[in-house]
C-alpha cells in the first residue's frame, strides 16, 4: 500500500511514454507507487520515425510538462528535447540507448517482424527477449511474464512493425541533452542486456548534471521489476523539476 501523500503537478502534468510492445500496463505499478496528481501514459503507436512521433507528440501534449520514456520511449524523449527543451520542465530516461542504431541492424529488425507474425508475439518474445527482459532471478515469475506478453498481444504486430521504424531512424541527441537545463533522472537495471550500462554511461558524459541512479535487482523492464524504487526517485526529480 502506497502511503505518500498525493503529489500535486498541475502546472507540469508527468508523462510517460511506453516502449516497443508496451501499454499502460508498463506504468501501472509504477503510478501506484507515485501518487501523482496529473499523469498520462502515451504509447507509441504511430508514426514511422522519431522526428514525426516527437512532432506528433508536442502538438498535442501541455505547454510545459514533465517528461519519462521508458526503452524506445527514452528515445522518444531525446528527440523531444531535441525539438522543444524549453517545454520540457524534468527529464526521466529509463533503459535508454541514446546512440544513433547500427545500420546493419535495420535488416535483422525487419526480419524478426515477419518472425513474430509467423511465431505469433507470445512464442516470439518468450523465445527471443524474455531473457533479456529481465533479472535473471524473475524469468521464473509467471505475472510478470504474462503482463510483458499481454501487452504485447495487445499492441499487435502492426503497431510493432511502426515502432520497429522509430527505432531504427532514430538519431544521436547528446548534444541536445548536454545542453538541456532542466533536472535529467536516469534509471537503469544491473542486469539490463539490451541498454547496458555503457549506454547509460554515455547520457551520463553528455549530461553530467544529471542524477544517474542502477537499480541492483532489475532488468530492463524498470516499471515492472521495481516500481518502488523507480517511484521514490521520480518522486524526487518531479518535486524539483517543479521547483
Amino acid at each position: 500500500m502506497n502511503t505518500s501523500p498525493l503529489l500535486e503537478n498541475h502546472d507540469a502534468p508527468l508523462i510517460l511514454l511506453g516502449g516497443t510492445l508496451c501499454n499502460g500496463r508498463l506504468w501501472q505499478p509504477l503510478i501506484e507507487q507515485l501518487n501523482v496528481a496529473h499523469y498520462s501514459c502515451v504509447m507509441l503507436n504511430d508514426g514511422n520515425s522519431t522526428h514525426a512521433l516527437a512532432q506528433q507528440l508536442l502538438e498535442g501534449l501541455p505547454p510545459r510538462f514533465c517528461l519519462a520514456g521508458f526503452s524506445l520511449g527514452a528515445m522518444v524523449a531525446l528527440e523531444m528535447v531535441a525539438q522543444a527543451p524549453q517545454r520540457i520542465a524534468g527529464l526521466a530516461l529509463l533503459s535508454v540507448n541514446p546512440l544513433r542504431d547500427l545500420p546493419e541492424n535495420a535488416s535483422t529488425r525487419r526480419a524478426a517482424i515477419k518472425e513474430a507474425a509467423s511465431l505469433g508475439i507470445t512464442s516470439w518474445l518468450t523465445k527471443n527477449l524474455w531473457a533479456k527482459y529481465v533479472a535473471p532471478h524473475r524469468l521464473d515469475d509467471a505475472a510478470l511474464h504474462q503482463t510483458i506478453v499481454q501487452m504485447a498481444e495487445e499492441c499487435g504486430i502492426d503497431v510493432f512493425a511502426r515502432q520497429t521504424e522509430v527505432a531504427i531512424s532514430r538519431d544521436d541527441r547528446r548534444a541536445a541533452l548536454a545542453a538541456f537545463t532542466s533536472p535529467i533522472l536516469i534509471i537503469n537495471g544491473a542486469y539490463d542486456a539490451i541498454c547496458t550500462p555503457q549506454h547509460h554511461q554515455a547520457v551520463v558524459a553528455a549530461a553530467p548534471q544529471s542524477r544517474w541512479l542502477t537499480l541492483p535487482e532489475s532488468g530492463h523492464f524498470l516499471p515492472l521489476e521495481s516500481p518502488q524504487l523507480v517511484a521514490i526517485a521520480m518522486r524526487n526529480w518531479i518535486q524539483e523539476s517543479a521547483s
